[in-house]
């Protein structure tokens, strides 16, 4: 793989690698918790690729691979949610430079934080996988692409806009995990497991998505995103009167 990859990186013709970011807690007790679903997401590409996610690196459980030829990076944060942004896009300090020369399948000009600034990657070869409650336009199990936007009060994706110094130029995949039920605490809601009937509908959206971001790296954000967003409107409609919870 490390000669793979440094091979690549000389041929100034290779395409540009993107770097897939989940968001979830870390943490046993939060595995299978609404909360995690972007680790989810990027467990199950990792899967689908034959990508090991197994080194533990600028804050995160971090795998690298190729699909077809082009590169792709995957990162779980290991910080709690409202600091995801530390581990995907911390400042780099200047000493890392050293290592970096000597590891020749990572790319060596620093630009804002440690995984997009090791891979030298600009904001729009960045995505990042979220879920959110919180909508109410989105029943569970409902995803969307966006090349860019806010952070819809995600905690997890504020971080990430402030250590990319406010820039929001960066690509996100939502799943809408549905809405707590009555009064119930959102913070608590989030920290339960699926019952079987959810946990069949996120699997089935989790696989979807490693559809789009299939089809992303073959045929770009803009028309993956265009596609796969109606495709999601017409099973919003289909789903939006289910239970949720």
């Amino acid at each position: 793989m490390r000669n793979r990859l440094s091979r690549h990186w000389f041929c100034t013709a290779a395409p540009r690698p993107w770097l897939f970011v989940g968001l979830g807690k870390p943490g046993d007790k939060y595995k299978g918790t609404r909360h995690n679903v972007g680790f989810e997401m990027i467990d199950a590409f990792a899967e689908s690729q034959g990508i090991a996610m197994d080194t533990v690196h600028c804050k995160a459980i971090f795998g690298q691979g190729f699909v077809g030829d082009i590169p792709v990076f995957l990162a779980k944060p290991q910080t709690y949610m409202n600091l995801s942004g530390e581990s995907a896009f911390y400042h780099v300090l200047p000493q890392r430079l050293e290592q970096l020369v000597h590891n020749l399948y990572f790319l060596t000009k620093l630009q804002t934080g440690p995984l997009g600034a090791y891979y030298k990657l600009p904001l729009n070869r960045v995505l990042v996988v979220a879920m959110f409650h919180d909508d109410m336009n989105l029943p569970c199990r409902v995803l969307r692409l966006y090349d860019k936007g806010g952070h819809g009060s995600h905690n997890g994706l504020k971080s990430v806009i402030y250590h990319f110094r406010g820039n929001r130029e960066f690509s996100r995949l939502r799943i809408c995990i549905g809405r707590p039920p009555g009064q119930m605490d959102p913070k608590a809601f989030l920290l339960q497991k699926f019952n079987r009937t959810a946990r069949e509908r996120i699997d089935d959206a989790i696989q979807e998505g490693v559809g789009a971001l299939k089809l992303l790296l073959s045929k770009g954000l803009t028309e993956t995103a265009r596609s796969f967003n109606t495709d999601q409107k017409y099973k919003h409609i289909r789903f939006q009167t289910l239970p949720t919870s």
